[in-house]
């Protein structure tokens, strides 16, 4: 099995790919899991903002390859010399806290369908395959297919092991994963929310968009793909969401801004005073 999967793919007729954020979870799950280190003192108060803008541009635009670029370097650099154990309590917390109150019903209702019917569920995310890992294990999964940060005596060395799994990557590792499970992909099932899926959705023989962004929308229509909307009853959800994370930027910024202060003008007074 390919270094991004975790789990078991052994004994089921079908599959069914999640794609993660705003397919499964609302919004990007890796800006909420910085919010959590944030707390922890693990990230510094211009990194949530630069997490809380790339949320919001995600939220209302959907993916793009820049973007993915972006938060990759980011994200390598930030946690270069973390451990992968404290990460994985604080992913842990903030799954408990956050994550789970943001998991879309319909979603784990479509999960909770396929399991039923002894179909492997696996979870596709451009994201640490811990938070993948971690989601999956949540909410009953088979496992979790994601990028994986390489580790040397439990601590993350800011590099990859292989690429980011986003894009045509995504296909490339459901194809194996089917493989190795015997499973044919004209049985599978594929679900997620932007055109950088499409290579995923198109491996399958039952591709569904979720909460797709407007191009990922346009083709699912012309290929006459299920569309489904659970972010609200119109097309709008995503700027719906766009202006939830805005206001959740402003708040982290102010509270930022309110750090400094504390640090700063307060020792400054009591000198005056």
């Amino acid at each position: 099995m390919s270094a991004h999967a975790a789990g078991t793919a052994s004994g089921a007729s079908a599959a069914a790919f999640f794609d993660v954020d705003n397919t499964i979870i609302r919004g990007a799950s890796a800006f909420h899991i910085a919010r959590g280190l944030r707390h922890h003192g693990f990230i510094k108060g211009r990194d949530i903002v630069r997490f809380a803008v790339e949320q919001a541009k995600y939220n209302f635009r959907g993916e793009s390859k820049e973007q993915i670029d972006d938060i990759r370097h980011e994200a390598l650099s930030i946690v270069k010399g973390w451990s992968v154990a404290e990460m994985a309590a604080i992913g842990e917390e903030v799954y408990d806290e956050v994550l789970a109150l943001r998991i879309f019903p319909e979603t784990k209702a479509l999960i909770d369908g396929h399991l039923a019917k002894g179909h492997q569920v696996w979870l596709v995310t451009a994201s640490p395959v811990e938070i993948g890992r971690l989601i999956a294990q949540k909410i009953g999964a088979t496992g979790a297919l994601g990028t994986v940060a390489e580790s040397v005596d439990g601590f993350y060395t800011g590099k990859l092991v292989g690429d980011l799994l986003h894009g045509a990557a995504k296909s490339v590792a459901v194809k194996s994963l089917a493989l190795s499970a015997g499973i044919p992909l004209d049985d599978c099932y594929a679900y997620g929310d932007s055109l950088n899926d499409l290579p995923m959705l198109s491996t399958v023989g039952h591709p569904c968009a979720i909460n797709p962004d407007a191009k990922l929308r346009r083709f699912a229509r012309a290929q006459g793909w299920p569309v489904k909307e659970f972010r609200g009853r119109n097309e709008n959800g995503r700027r719906n969401l766009a202006r939830a994370s805005v206001t959740g930027m402003a708040w982290v910024t102010f509270a930022v801004v309110r750090g400094i202060k504390a640090k700063v003008v307060a020792p400054f007074r009591r000198q005056v005073s």
